[in-house]
């Protein structure tokens, strides 16, 4: 083994958004901090790549709309020019449903018949989702021991504040969000709105990248966690790349070192407490500190679950994180035409989701298994917005699949996975007749794919489920939710950490406030 001569006073495995936010976290309280991602570029699920022949894809994500405040303005990140997207609700009779923030109509201007009652159950769900919000920047307080055993006054004052701020919400307002806080998305919906293409935007939205559909217990929550930063929609400008860069550029304006290129091969851990790590290539870095950005089990495996006890380890191996979400691109000669939209509204976010109803039975064959032969599919042309990502009068479709299972009866192969591109144009044929005959180039990415690309465990956007057993205090698992990661000195700073998945920065944040706040470094 060869040690390098300089150690740190953390070491950060994985450059995406809550790895790097860490780290920029850390360096702003004066800590010096390395960076270790195994790909050549960083960025994990927010990449830009190059497809060839002058066209730039959003690799995984491709939209912006919960990066929280809080992350962003401590430290001091400077995000890329961005577009704010309406969302479009496509709908088999050409009656588009648009939706600008609050505002609802009919993609051909006319008044929708539910736009109040959409605004005030909005209105509603945000005012929720406000209060949620609120604790994505604050370690979940300990209940392992009952009230009596809470660890610190800190926690005891978090929670007298979220007793107070349920109270200020009104006694009809709180019993409402105790209410619907665990109850499905697609009941609380239907109570209020009609089964069309505006219900079935919100239970796509309550769903995406979840194993669940909008009839499971607990999808209120997640809308609500969607919800929970103002709901915004954006597309920046070269792609999500550009986001993560500016991620690295707030790390490395800190002073930390950011190495590509190289992989973790170990944590190294002496007497329960973390030493620094070995890296592929036998290079040992000290650090006083180490926190994993990657997933639960992951991050136990790469310190040895010898260290950990029988318990733990089972919890670990027994996270729900089966991914059901998968990333088709179509490489286009021309724009699409869908029927009933403008040349304007084609660049919004479009939905297939054309009622909750639909959204449901697409996650049937999930369960077993199987492709939904009807997806849902959340699609952009980001060419449309930002000419750079293409050239020679090309665009690019970018689409978000639902319901595709990680692991498909009869396995991936190459068959299966142009199957799962001519599903996908199947479906989008049907709101833009011609557009097949536009796509010059496709690739799919599937769950599978997408675990091998960025060691996401089963491919899960959010790295686990974000049920009620996998959320707040019990975030990734009872007894594990506070970052500490069993070992001293060794911390769990990604998005199977509360308060979970999206591009928040959230996750590495708080974590880095935990080790500092337990005096690690």
């Amino acid at each position: 083994m060869n040690t390098t001569s300089k150690p740190y006073d953390a070491i950060v495995i994985g450059a995406g958004h809550n790895g790097l936010a860490a780290a920029a976290t850390l360096a702003a309280k004066g800590k010096s901090v390395c960076v270790i991602e195994r790909d050549t570029a960083i960025g994990g699920m927010s990449k830009t790549v190059d497809m060839g022949d002058g066209v730039k894809v959003p690799q995984i994500a491709h939209l912006l709309y919960n990066l929280n405040p809080v992350v962003a303005r401590e430290i001091g990140l400077t995000l890329p020019k961005s577009v704010n997207l309406p969302t479009v609700s496509l709908s088999a009779d050409g009656k588009h449903v648009v939706m600008d923030g609050k505002d609802v109509s009919f993609a051909d201007g006319s008044a929708h018949p539910e736009a109040e009652t959409y605004r005030a159950l909005v209105a509603r769900l945000q005012k929720f989702a406000t209060l949620l919000g609120r604790m994505s920047v604050k370690p979940p307080p300990s209940l392992a021991g009952g009230l009596a055993e809470i660890a610190t006054l800190r926690e005891l004052a978090g929670l007298a504040k979220l007793g107070i701020d349920l109270k200020r919400m009104g006694k009809k307002d709180m019993r409402e969000f105790l209410r619907i806080l665990l109850s499905n998305a697609s009941d609380v919906l239907l109570d209020e709105l009609q089964d069309a293409p505006l219900a079935g935007a919100l239970s796509a939205d309550a769903v995406r990248g979840a194993y669940a559909g909008p009839r499971s217990p607990g999808t209120v929550f997640s809308l609500m966690y969607r919800l929970g930063n103002g709901g915004a929609v954006q597309l920046p400008m070269g792609g999500m790349g550009a986001v993560a860069d500016a991620f690295a550029t707030a790390a490395r304006g800190k002073g930390c070192d950011i190495r590509t290129g190289t992989g973790v091969a170990r944590v190294l851990v002496k007497e329960d407490r973390t030493q620094g790590v070995e890296l592929d290539d036998g290079t040992v870095i000290r650090a006083k500190a180490v926190l994993s950005s990657l997933g639960g089990f992951q991050t136990m495996q790469m310190a040895g679950v010898a260290h950990f006890d029988t318990e733990a380890v089972r919890r670990m191996r027994n996270l729900r994180n089966k991914g059901t979400t998968a990333k088709v691109h179509l490489v286009l000669s021309g724009v699409p035409t869908f029927t009933g939209l403008s040349a304007k509204q084609a660049a919004a976010r479009l939905l297939v989701a054309p009622s909750s109803t639909y959204v449901e039975r697409a996650f049937n064959p999930a369960k077993y298994g199987e492709m939904s032969k009807d997806p849902v599919i959340e699609a952009v042309l980001p060419s449309l917005s930002d000419p750079s990502l293409c050239t020679n009068g090309q665009h690019v479709l970018s689409a978000v699949v639902s319901y595709v299972p990680y692991a498909l009866d009869g396995g991936w192969d190459d068959a299966a996975r142009k199957h799962l591109i001519k599903l996908t144009i199947e479906t989008l044929e049907r709101y833009a007749p011609g557009i097949s005959g536009l796509v010059t180039r496709a690739d799919a990415l599937t769950p599978a794919d997408i675990e091998a690309q960025t060691g996401a465990p089963g491919g899960h956007w959010h790295h686990a489920e974000m049920g009620f057993d996998q959320i707040l205090t019990v975030r990734p698992a009872n007894g594990m939710a506070h970052y500490r990661f069993g070992i001293g000195g060794y911390y769990l700073c990604g998005a199977s950490a509360h308060p979970g998945g999206d591009v928040m920065g959230a996750a590495g944040r708080n974590a880095a406030l935990q080790l500092l706040q337990d005096g690690g470094v």
